[in-house]
């Protein structure tokens, strides 16, 4: 009976070890989407986005739709932007995860929020979707 509960708590053990290496991994996925769209390091986007990305968003009451390369253009290396992001949520089963994150724009008064899938590709994880909205304030 104690080597029962000795390998489940092994097993149990190994299995939050996992669980929260791979949290990590998806946060620095998303640090580098928000420090690269921040600071001007267009490397630092290609490294968090899946080559077949796009972003989706709603523009008068019809779907927009961007290609992440088309997007990841946009930043110039060294050139920063007034862009103060934050991860809200992260939930995670296996190889898929999903995050919230708002990109705060105070010059324009504007909250973004991010909606983005990951997946693990080759060990990695990488956005594979990003939906988003904003408010003005």
């Amino acid at each position: 009976m104690k080597r029962i509960i000795v390998i489940i708590l092994i097993v149990t053990g190994i299995q939050k070890s996992v669980a929260q290496s791979d949290k990590v991994l998806v946060t620095n996925t998303l640090m580098d989407y928000i420090e690269g769209t921040s600071n001007g390091e267009p490397d630092r986007i290609k490294r968090a986005f899946h080559k077949d990305l796009h972003l989706y968003s709603i523009a008068n009451d019809s779907l927009r739709s961007l290609s992440g390369q088309k997007y990841i253009g946009y930043f110039k290396k060294g050139q920063k932007h007034d862009r103060i992001g934050k991860i809200v949520s992260i939930d995670i089963v296996n190889d898929a995860a999903m995050a919230k994150v708002e990109i705060d724009f105070p010059s324009k008064k504007r909250l973004y929020t991010d909606f983005m899938m990951l997946l693990k590709v080759n060990g990695k994880w990488k956005i594979i979707h990003k939906s988003y909205t904003f408010i003005k304030y």
